[in-house]
């Protein structure tokens, strides 16, 4: 998988780039937890995320923030993040002009950026929260929220408590014209440590797919 260095607002930032052959395949960004708390790219959630969007025939992106790995800056508490993530979306679709579909996927701080990256870019058309920490960060900039998408955490979060996702799906639901789906893994983590991570991607992979079927009759 080649690796990329791309322009961001701080200096340069460091991605995995996976294409397609197709010239207009689905593109999907993917974006890391907490730079602060060891969170990196190559996060084993995130790892998987990306080969699951690239085995569904999306050509994918996923980057570190500024100050992690190879990426220039310093931490910026979620403000120059999301910056970032708008420098790599705007990268990732430089590359591909023809994209007709165009997801976001997040893990923990990297689901916070990634919901409100969708609040700015109406072309993203769906997201992927896997542990959304809704104890920690405010999640109300999403009113409404703009697309459809998943909301999957686990049933034994001791990071991001169950109850604080339920809360925010339940505020998700009451928004007309969006479907936010969520599911819980019974049994997992945060962190979807084995054997949990399996039966999270096969979710996430079931819904993609659903969504991508319907869009396409």
């Amino acid at each position: 998988m080649p690796e990329v260095i791309f322009p961001g607002p701080e200096g340069r930032l460091e991605g995995r780039y996976h294409p397609q052959k197709q010239r207009d395949a689905p593109i999907a960004i993917v974006l890391h937890p907490h730079p602060q708390f060891g969170g990196t790219m190559n996060n084993k959630v995130v790892y998987n995320l990306h080969y699951a969007f690239y085995q569904m025939g999306f050509t994918v992106l996923r980057f570190n923030f500024r100050g992690v790995g190879r990426s220039q800056g310093e931490y910026d508490q979620g403000i120059g993040e999301l910056s970032d993530a708008a420098s790599a979306l705007d990268y990732l679709q430089s590359m591909n002009n023809n994209s007709k579909h165009c997801w976001v996927a997040g893990f923990s701080f990297g689901a916070w950026i990634g919901m409100q990256l969708l609040m700015r870019r109406p072309e993203i058309t769906g997201f992927i929260s896997v542990s959304p920490p809704a104890n920690m960060y405010d999640f109300s900039f999403l009113a409404p929220c703009p697309s459809s998408g998943l909301v999957i955490n686990g049933a034994a979060d001791r990071v991001a408590p169950p109850a604080d996702t339920v809360t925010l799906v339940n505020k998700l639901h009451e928004q007309k014209g969006i479907t936010v789906t969520h599911e819980e893994t019974p049994g997992a983590g945060h962190f979807f440590e084995e054997p949990h991570m399996d039966p999270m991607i096969d979710t996430v992979q079931n819904y993609v797919r659903r969504r991508m079927t319907e869009t396409t009759r």
